[in-house]
């Protein structure tokens, strides 16, 4: 299913989601190469003997872009604007799997410079990306986690997904076929959006 409203903009300041583009690779690279071990132990690898090609950083968002306006996913870069400056990427939420007709579901991944973690980014852009998701008719959103994955479990945990269960060795990160733990919202749950919920419960906790 084509989606003409692709590219698609979310707003929640200082945060947004906007579209990755191929001029995010400068920045994309210097924050994977000044901290590797953020990143290592949670990034997805390649079985062995996978046919699948590597690409490169144009490849991919030349990909993702096209899937994207198929419908298949929603791949967002995340900007963060501190107070007086100007906006810089800082990480990534990217909505994969679209499925519609009589599943409705989709499944969101993302990850976060380690210099700008710990200030609400990430929870601030999953929330508008699950809203996002329910308001274009999808009734069902997952995020897979793997159990030791602290801070990523913080994640779901503010926004008020629930754990569905584990799914052994469901994906090869880090060289291995490693367990996840999946976390689950349905439309359903939702009394209000997930964006406000997750800024109502942050601002009574002071």
């Amino acid at each position: 299913m084509a989606n003409p409203n692709w590219p698609v903009r979310l707003s929640s300041p200082p945060v947004t989601l906007r579209p990755l583009r191929r001029r995010d690779e400068v920045a994309w690279a210097r924050i994977r190469a000044q901290s590797p071990m953020w990143f290592r132990r949670w990034d997805s690898t390649r079985p062995p003997n996978s046919p699948e090609p590597t690409m490169t950083f144009a490849q991919l968002v030349r990909s993702l872009n096209t899937r994207a306006k198929a419908g298949l996913v929603l791949p967002w870069a995340v900007d963060y604007t501190p107070d007086g400056e100007r906006p810089r990427f800082v990480g990534q939420v990217t909505v994969s799997g679209i499925t519609r007709g009589s599943a409705g579901w989709a499944q969101v991944g993302y990850w976060v410079d380690s210099q700008w973690a710990g200030r609400g980014i990430i929870p601030t852009a999953v929330a508008m990306a699950t809203d996002h998701c329910f308001a274009i008719g999808l009734h069902r959103v997952e995020i897979a986690i793997r159990p030791e994955n602290t801070n990523s479990l913080a994640v779901v945990y503010k926004l008020g997904f629930r754990l569905e269960g584990r799914r052994e060795r469901y994906m090869h990160v880090n060289g291995e076929w490693r367990d996840h733990d999946m976390f689950v919202l349905t439309s359903e749950e939702v009394t209000e959006s997930v964006l406000a919920g997750y800024l109502r419960r942050r601002s009574d906790q002071g």
